[in-house]
């Protein structure tokens, strides 16, 4: 019995900020993981990982996370993309400064 398949999101880095995002249905690199693209075939989460890769001018390190839809769009399942959405950790800037008491 094959087990069922996880919805992924395609994620990388940006190549010059550094910053974790998220390639959206458009064809966008979004810093909001919210509007990334959910792909829940396995041969259509191949193709845009290969669409991803090609982008070696845009972004670094492309790959498949698991990710589950949630209130306002796909969200992590697993901690270190939970943690990658909240950008830096050494302190405060980018994602960080906007997000209050964490």
């Amino acid at each position: 019995m094959s087990r069922a398949y996880i919805p992924k999101v395609v994620t990388a880095n940006h190549l010059i900020a550094g910053d974790s995002v998220w390639l959206t249905a458009d064809d966008r690199w979004s810093p909001v993981m919210t509007e990334a693209e959910l792909i829940d075939d396995e041969a259509h989460a191949a193709i845009r990982l290969l669409f991803a890769q090609h982008q070696k001018a845009v972004v670094v390190g492309a790959y498949l996370a698991d990710a589950r839809m949630g209130t306002h769009g796909p969200e992590p399942v697993h901690f270190r993309e939970a943690f990658r959405t909240r950008g830096p950790s050494n302190y405060p800037h980018g994602k960080q400064a906007d997000i209050r008491n964490v």
